[in-house]
């Protein structure tokens, strides 16, 4: 048997826990023998990364258009899919994205009032039209998604990021987006309550995973 890659991605609102999730997913994966990289978007290679400054920080220096901000957004998944993901799924490693195209269609479609159909467009060109075996969704309530950020950023040190300072109409219309992916991809995407504690997440996560890709995980 030949083991083959997979692609599975993390997707929720702020402080849903997709980069811890992503993390120990990865390593239940490897200790069962699998080649696995963890990457992220924006990011995950040196153009994205600088794209990913660019867009979280304020690194220019001044505001953008919306479709400076959805096409720099393209640009880094462009970067992250030629270079790192479908290099990596041809050579049979999983690998594992801490966010992917369904957070444009969600936070630039459904938060900021971008044309869907549009944002889909440019998502398969950018994706040349792959898309994950399998999406996880940790669903978190707005209010909880505030606490966390609010705790994190106290305990770091560090500020509020451009997504993270949107008011609270746009988080919720961003959960609603994707509640409502999920249930159009229910073939691909899984819902996981994101405020249970991390250790119930992560066996949940792995029995998603474990009842997705039948158990061992292998295929000819």
């Amino acid at each position: 048997m030949t083991k083959i890659g997979k692609f599975i991605t993390f997707e929720g609102p702020e402080g849903s826990g997709k980069s811890t999730q992503a993390a120990k997913l990865a390593e239940r994966l490897k200790a069962d023998g699998f080649e696995v990289i963890v990457t992220r978007e924006p990011g995950g290679t040196a153009v994205g990364e600088a794209i990913r400054n660019i867009l979280q920080h304020d690194s220019a220096g001044e505001g953008m258009p919306a479709s400076t901000e959805i096409l720099l957004f393209e640009a880094s998944r462009a970067a992250l899919m030629e270079t790192v993901i479908k290099p990596a799924l041809d050579k049979g490693t999983w690998v594992i994205c801490d966010r992917f195209s369904d957070s444009t269609t969600v936070y630039q479609g459904y938060g900021r009032g971008y044309d869907i159909d549009t944002l889909l467009s440019l998502n398969e060109t950018a994706t040349q039209g792959a898309e994950p075996d399998l999406t996880i969704l940790l669903d978190l309530e707005v209010d909880e998604s505030f606490k966390r950020l609010e705790k994190r950023n106290s305990e770091a040190g560090t500020e509020l990021d451009r997504m993270e300072r949107e008011d609270r109409s746009f988080h919720e219309r961003v959960r609603g987006g994707y509640l409502e992916i999920a249930a159009k991809f229910h073939g691909r995407c899984y819902i996981i309550d994101g405020s249970l504690d991390s250790d119930v997440v992560e066996e949940a996560v792995w029995s998603v995973v474990n009842d997705r890709f039948n158990g061992g995980m292998n295929e000819d």
